[in-house]
């Protein structure tokens, strides 16, 4: 078992490794700013609907997700290409969003069949949230890999039109 750690521990120090961690760590930000909006917007009675709280909720989310992911996880800096980043990210997060609002939907059908208690109510849109959430981690992973991808070549060429710009 010490073994196995131990390799662990070392493949977090590689690029991938560290990538891979980072990507858990911006998931878990992102996810806790979802679920903390879907809570205050639905618990607190913001909205009846499990739908509009899980729309705003990862709405909300999207911003902060995208420049974690960005700048933090593959390290990409200056202005962000519309077509080659910010396009393609934004359609796969509205694919994710698509995916929750149908679990949110039957959320909702669920909630409104069973008459739970509110809190009940609340923490099984949460619950249903995170495994949307869960269910796209891997597929963002390898596509936002190939979206941020970054070589060295274009990290210089990057560098030196941020230069020109500012010179």
């Amino acid at each position: 078992m010490r073994t196995r750690l131990g390799e662990l521990r070392v493949w977090t120090r590689t690029h991938q490794g560290k990538k891979i961690v980072r990507f858990a760590m911006s998931s878990v930000i992102t996810t806790v700013i979802s679920s903390t909006v879907i809570f205050l917007v639905y618990g607190l009675n913001g909205t009846h609907s499990p739908v509009w709280a899980t729309a705003i909720g990862n709405l909300a989310a999207l911003p902060p997700a995208y420049y974690l992911h960005r700048r933090w996880v593959w390290g990409k800096s200056g202005a962000s290409h519309w077509r080659n980043e910010v396009l393609p990210y934004t359609v796969l997060n509205t694919l994710g969003l698509l995916l929750s609002l149908v679990f949110a939907a039957y959320c909702r059908h669920l909630v409104y069949a069973n008459h739970w208690s509110h809190l009940a109510n609340t923490a099984f849109v949460g619950v249903v949230n995170l495994f949307s959430f869960a269910v796209f981690w891997v597929l963002k992973l390898i596509l936002f890999n190939r979206i941020f991808h970054t070589t060295p070549i274009a990290g210089y060429d990057e560098h030196l039109t941020a230069e020109e710009r500012q010179a």
